[in-house]
């Protein structure tokens, strides 16, 4: 077995030669490995990186939500943060089973745990800025909740799914 195929470099044996040689050998292993790991940190992701940061932000509020004691907030479901590119701001959107009744005590006790939930941010993603954070009730899935609601109660449509049901029903008596 040679001194390469060792990994000894050839240090401390004397002759000047295998010094050479095996110093060059351990300088192009150090680069080629500083090379391969620049390409796995440079891959390139499906999507891009202000929703990385929105779900990992959306991650993070939620985990402390559910660690603070404040019954306000016992009950509401972070739906979705949008955090701007420069890490600026960060609009979270929540739901609650209180509705828009509870909202205002939502938002009051959502402020008051403002630093709280930023500092939060700060530990857990290690980035240079952390977004300011601004509270909004998700209309979009109180708009869904009223959708359903009407498309339930017409009488139109549940005249056409009770006819489609008989009719299935006498097909498949058939």
């Amino acid at each position: 077995m040679t001194r390469r195929e060792r990994g000894s470099g050839g240090r401390g044996e004397g002759g000047g030669g295998s010094r050479s040689g095996g110093g060059s050998t351990g300088r192009s292993a150090g680069k080629s490995a500083g090379k391969s790991a620049g390409k796995s940190n440079s891959r390139k992701h499906s999507y891009p990186r202000a929703a990385r940061i929105s779900e990992t932000v959306r991650e993070v509020v939620a985990e402390e939500l559910v660690r603070i004691d404040d019954d306000r907030l016992a009950f509401v479901t972070v739906t979705s943060i949008d955090v701007d590119a420069e890490m600026n701001r960060g609009i979270v959107y929540y739901d609650s089973l209180q509705g828009e009744e509870g909202d205002k005590r939502i938002l009051d006790a959502l402020n008051e745990n403002r630093k709280r939930l930023q500092s939060a941010i700060a530990k857990q993603i290690h980035a240079r800025r952390t977004p300011i954070l601004e509270f909004r009730p998700d209309d979009g899935i109180r708009a869904a909740a009223r959708i359903d609601e009407v498309l339930r109660n017409d009488p139109m449509r549940t005249r056409n799914l009770e006819s489609d049901v008989n009719d299935a029903l006498n097909t498949d008596s058939e």
